[in-house]
């Protein structure tokens, strides 16, 4: 049995959600203690039990400890079986891009495509948007062999979720391919979406965009920014996600959510100076992507190869939970992270 402390580095949700994913593909049963106790409601939320639960039912796994609050668990992993349709609820504004996160590396090896309806919260701190998981992830996995179509049904916030994103995803042939991206070349192209659900009245996303391209303006660049108003959503809301296209297979993303005495002015320039430094920085995956990547790289057969935007700890986290389930080591030379997969085998999971 693995064991993992849940305290190392970041301390967050993304170590159970990454070793129950790992766990699920490698076969190894984990026990992970301390699960989010460095945060300020420490222990598991619903998001993080719905992910165990929901990579559970992939591989007919069992856990133990399953409940709000609880900082210990144990998981261990059956067989993957997947079946063509799947809907998870969080039941809360929790992230469904987190759970996502937490699904793929198991689709990726199923049997067979698999439909699958996610519902929850879309757009909130501390978590990627969908935008960011539809316009930069999945971009990067079609890049590796994993094809993932996302549909946006309904916009969800805090604090009342019920946000709804559709996934179809068409496992690999094989293996996952290795990804080598070191030169971010030059900017061709920066655009995004401003949406705002119930804030017409009040110009939300034309003003989300108008504060963006005012930051990225006295930086001598404009972006094409599709300012959009919904109706759908069950509550008002926000989010602004910029993205900038560097060059081949290059793509940078930066996004934030609406939320309380947050007004749409900061949104828009704390999105546009967050992508800016990203650009600068010379990277070829963003600060979010960097550590999202590496689950994946891992996986993969040969070398993967890029320029992180930062040494997170939830690249450190990654990095140290591939080594644990994988025996992958990952290595960083002035912010260029180089990572030899191990070549897993979609036909090593099939029933």
């Amino acid at each position: 049995m693995v064991e993992i402390d849940g305290s190392q580095y970041s301390g967050s949700g993304t170590i159970v959600r990454q070793a129950v994913a790992f766990s699920a593909l490698t076969g190894q049963p984990v026990h992970i203690v301390n699960a989010r106790s460095r945060r300020p409601k420490p222990g598991l939320r619903h998001q993080h039990i719905r992910v165990v639960q929901a990579i559970g039912e992939l591989v007919n796994g069992t856990a133990e400890g399953l409940s709000p609050g609880s900082q210990e668990i144990v998981f261990r992993p059956g067989t993957l079986r997947t079946g063509r349709h799947y809907l998870w609820d969080i039941g809360t504004a929790g992230s469904t891009t987190m759970l996502g996160l937490g699904i793929l590396p198991v689709l990726a090896f199923a049997s067979s495509s698999v439909n699958v309806e996610l519902r929850g919260g879309l757009f909130q701190d501390c978590a990627p948007s969908v935008f960011h998981l539809q316009h930069v992830l999945l971009p990067l996995l079609h890049c590796m062999g994993l094809e993932v179509e996302l549909v946006m049904e309904r916009p969800g916030y805090v604090p009342r979720g019920e946000g709804i994103v559709r996934l179809t995803v068409q496992p690999v042939r094989k293996q996952l391919r290795q990804l080598r991206i070191v030169d971010p070349g030059t900017v061709t192209r920066l655009w995004g979406v401003a949406l705002s659900s119930h804030l017409e009245k009040r110009h939300v996303s034309e003003r989300m965009a108008d504060a963006a391209q005012e930051v990225l303006g006295s930086a001598g660049h404009k972006a094409d920014i599709d300012v959009q108003y919904d109706q759908a959503s069950l509550q008002p809301g926000a989010v602004l996600a910029l993205f900038a296209d560097l060059g081949e297979g290059v793509r940078l993303g930066a996004d934030q959510a609406g939320a309380l005495r947050r007004t749409a002015e900061f949104i828009g320039q704390h999105v546009a100076k967050q992508l800016l430094e990203d650009m600068k920085a010379g990277a070829t995956l963003d600060r979010f992507a960097s550590d999202q990547i590496i689950p994946f790289a891992s996986l993969a057969e040969g070398e993967s190869r890029f320029r992180i935007a930062a040494v997170t700890d939830h690249v450190l986290a990654n990095l140290w939970l591939a080594e644990k389930f994988l025996g992958v080591t990952g290595r960083l030379n002035d912010h260029t992270l180089s990572i030899t997969g191990v070549g897993f085998p979609r036909q090593g999971l099939d029933a």
